[in-house]
């Protein structure tokens, strides 16, 4: 095992395209760290320089204490999984799982004991003798997944391994690779653009968009704080519900006004920011659905425009005006109509201030 730091890391590419700019990151030692972000946010570029499969612009990765920048793949000590497992189709299982131990001439019992070992943790001790166009999908995955497991190497890179196959499938090997990680922790990166996928697996998760890294943390705290707009919606299903407006201060007490909506804010601090434009972020789960003729300083009413019901849960989208809408997760039992007019009940002591402009950042109360 080893730490993977990348410092300053850039990609530019012919025609003047940055596909990474400045980024930096710190996988500790046997850490999985996901890289989360949108198709196209330089991700799936960002583990290609660590492979070596291309050069950054700038910048440098240090696998353990030795710079590898310039350093041919093969002599990386990293071993990457693609969305596609690509297995030679003229061996076997058993073959594909060995054969990059068989080209370092590995022996022979040493290679069947990796081999067995890692169809063990898997599961596909059945499948050994198999060729690749014996297996379904999900096999075929696992069988990739192994072929980097028995190398045992200082990293490992996943590059969205699990995209192409159905859900029931992805739950598997989701729990396959948190299993493996807790029996055998590897540095590990892993990419992804499913944040569901993210919040499961990740000891810490790097969220990218347009080539940089917006913020660095635990799944608790990059749902609970997170440091901008983009990232607050990002990460949620869900997403966060979106309130532009301005803050007011009327007799001791910080209001949060949108459109015809006013919501009373826990902390008079906010009264600071009165007058200026900025947005207020409600998770769904903060919204529970009332009778129409409640009253509060967090009390809001609004009409339903649709409901779907997914087993237990449902979400429920409704409109506060001709252009303000909320989506509440609620009990599946307590679902309103469409166009039902309904009271919502609002957990302001979760909200969150943002930034109008920009990111938007998020903004903690005025010291």
């Amino acid at each position: 095992m080893a730490r993977l730091v990348l410092e300053h890391l850039a990609k530019q590419y012919p025609g003047g395209h940055w596909a990474l700019q400045d980024v930096n990151l710190d996988v500790g030692d046997g850490e999985l760290l996901v890289v989360l972000g949108p198709s196209g946010c330089g991700k799936t570029t960002l583990l290609r320089l660590v492979a070596g499969l291309e050069e950054p612009t700038a910048g440098q990765i240090r696998l353990g204490d030795r710079p590898v920048r310039g350093v041919p793949p093969r002599d990386r000590d990293v071993a990457m999984t693609f969305q596609t497992p690509a297995l030679y189709p003229h061996l076997t299982v058993a073959e594909n799982l060995g054969f990059s131990l068989r080209m370092r001439g590995v022996p022979r019992r040493a290679i069947r004991h990796g081999v067995i070992e890692a169809a063990r943790l898997l599961g596909i001790e059945a499948l050994l003798g198999r060729l690749p166009r014996q297996l379904s999908g999900g096999e075929a995955q696992r069988v990739a997944l192994g072929r980097a497991l028995v190398r045992r190497p200082g990293c490992y890179l996943f590059d969205e391994p699990l995209a192409a196959l159905d859900a029931r499938l992805r739950l598997e090997l989701r729990i396959a690779i948190k299993r493996l990680h807790q029996h055998r922790p590897t540095t590990t990166l892993y990419v992804t653009h499913d944040q569901e996928e993210a919040l499961a697996l990740g000891q810490r998760i790097a969220v990218m968009l347009q080539g940089e890294v917006q913020q660095v943390g635990t799944p608790e705290e990059l749902y609970q704080r997170p440091a901008n707009r983009f990232v607050a919606g990002f990460l949620g299903s869900p997403p966060m519900n979106f309130l532009p407006g301005v803050i007011v201060y009327e007799a001791g007490t910080a209001w949060f006004e949108s459109g015809p909506c006013r919501l009373a804010l826990g902390n008079p601090a906010w009264a600071r920011l009165a007058g200026r434009p900025l947005v207020l972020g409600l998770r769904p789960e903060a919204l529970r659905l009332g009778s129409p003729e409640s009253e509060g300083a967090t009390f809001l009413r609004g009409r339903v425009t649709l409901a779907a019901t997914l087993g237990d849960r449902a979400e429920v989208e409704i409109a506060l005006s001709d252009t303000l809408r909320l989506v509440a997760r609620v009990e599946a039992a307590s679902v309103p109509p469409p166009g039902a007019t309904i009271g919502i009940h609002v957990a302001t002591a979760g909200a969150l201030i943002f930034e109008k402009d920009g990111l938007g950042r998020r903004l903690d109360p005025p010291g």
